[in-house]
């Protein structure tokens, strides 16, 4: 699944938020939207699945805007998994994670095969034992892991993943990704570990009070100069000739 967005500007209120944003998420690839707090990740990613529609500018799946598909199919293709979690949900996690059937209702019709794929994504995630518990009653990062379960559900070839480390002790941080990364799917996410970012991400777009300032492979773009520039860190970053992926070593914030 290819997403394509083109010279997209997104304004509220007559105050530009994005600004001619060029980025693309080829087949299979895994990137990754980087930048300090307010620069715009979240804002992009909404754009990107729908619920913000830009001021100017184009979003194309596989070459065909999105803003002219029915919603039914754009969710058969494109999962999304938020920062904010739903309050009050009033739904066990089976029920949340069933939800990712919705798109698929008229293919998945049998009650056993909704409940086979439904489970399998539970055990996935490491939530199959409390599949009959209530989603509200869960931590944060079962929340999130839950919620990651109902977008495995969908089969998309896009995941949109907002923060999906967030909430998530150091283990799950990387067992998540693992099973994210061995999907080998199209994948769009906004990420603040950095290290994180250059273990998982193919490519990688740094943005900065609504625009991309850097732009390339985690190599390319990890570099003291863009960590000072865009981060206002001072730090080294060690790039091991066995190892394509580079680790930050953080020194001090720059005032």
């Amino acid at each position: 699944m290819h997403l394509q967005i083109t010279n997209l500007t997104w304004s509220v209120s007559d105050k530009s938020i994005l600004n001619d944003i060029d980025l693309n998420v080829a087949q299979g690839q895994f990137v990754g939207l980087i930048g300090p707090n307010g620069s715009g990740k979240s804002s992009l990613l909404r754009c990107a699945y729908r619920r913000h529609k830009p001021s100017r500018g184009q979003i194309l799946l596989n070459q065909k805007d999105i803003h002219t598909m029915p919603a039914k199919t754009f969710a058969r293709h494109v999962a999304v998994v938020q920062q904010e979690f739903p309050a009050e949900f009033g739904f066990t996690v089976e029920e949340v994670v069933k939800m990712g059937l919705t798109p698929h209702q008229s293919l998945f019709s049998s009650v056993g095969v909704g409940k086979k794929r439904v489970i399998e994504a539970l055990d996935k995630v490491g939530l199959a034992h409390i599949r009959a518990q209530s989603f509200d009653l869960l931590s944060g990062g079962e929340k999130q892991r839950c919620l990651l379960a109902r977008a495995l559900v969908q089969e998309p070839e896009l995941l949109i993943l907002d923060e999906p480390t967030n909430h998530l002790d150091i283990h799950y941080q990387f067992e998540l990704l693992d099973l994210v990364k061995s999907l080998g799917i199209s994948v769009l996410a906004t990420l603040h570990d950095l290290n994180i970012s250059a273990r998982y991400c193919d490519y990688l777009y740094v943005m900065q009070a609504g625009n991309i300032t850097q732009q390339g492979t985690p190599s390319q773009v990890l570099t003291p100069e863009v960590l000072a520039d865009n981060f206002s860190m001072a730090a080294t970053v060690d790039q091991q000739v066995h190892s394509p992926v580079p680790r930050i070593n953080y020194l001090e914030p720059i005032s």
